[in-house]
């Protein structure tokens, strides 16, 4: 069993914002291995962020994001549990980076439920008539459909987007890992995004 020393955890800590303990083990359980350490706090934490999921938010902040030149704006409110988690520098920078991302993505809404249905009977439909014009058998349009309405939300809806500072990650896993980060709830409840001309 690798020797885990204080300068590892603090290493480790420092990479991941989980706590001293929560890393020692994670160490201890990865004989040393960092990367593997780190794997087993973000299991550990997305765990944790599910058991949270069901906690009622009802602090938080109005984050706002004007980009330079001021022709574009965002407004967007994010709740957590406590007014103490709303005012760590973690919560804030969470929010900030959710309006810049805002700014950048232009979502419709925060998630698949706020999107307007009548909407999404059109896309569907669209998505069908060229799956059927471009001579595509009857029993393969479907899943043509469904393909691309799961791409259409990945497009629209907040929370199944590309995160625009890190691709690999969607803002639902942000949101996840900022939850284990801070140890509260938090949703994105609403956002406004303004464009000059628009």
């Amino acid at each position: 069993m690798a020797n885990i020393t204080a300068a590892m955890v603090k290493e480790l800590r420092e990479k991941t914002g989980a706590g001293m303990m929560d890393c020692k083990k994670a160490l201890q359980e990865a004989n040393g291995d960092f990367d593997k350490a780190g794997e087993l706090l973000r299991k550990k934490g997305i765990a944790k962020a599910a058991k949270r999921a069901g906690r009622e938010a009802r602090e938080g902040i109005i984050a706002s994001y004007i980009h330079p030149g001021s022709k574009l704006g965002v407004l967007v409110e994010i709740n957590c549990e406590t007014d103490f988690v709303a005012n760590t520098d973690d919560f804030k920078d969470f929010a900030k980076n959710i309006a810049m991302h805002i700014a950048a993505s232009a979502p419709v809404a925060v998630g698949r439920d706020e999107l307007d249905q009548l909407t999404l009977e059109k896309e569907k439909e669209i998505y069908r008539e060229q799956a059927l014009s471009s001579g595509k058998p009857e029993h393969i349009v479907e899943k043509i459909v469904e393909g691309r309405i799961e791409k259409y939300y990945s497009e629209v809806c907040l929370l199944e987007q590309a995160y625009v500072r890190d691709a690999d990650k969607t803002v639902k896993d942000l949101l996840t890992e900022t939850i284990a980060k801070v140890g509260e709830n938090i949703t994105i409840k609403r956002f406004a995004r303004f464009r000059i001309g628009e």
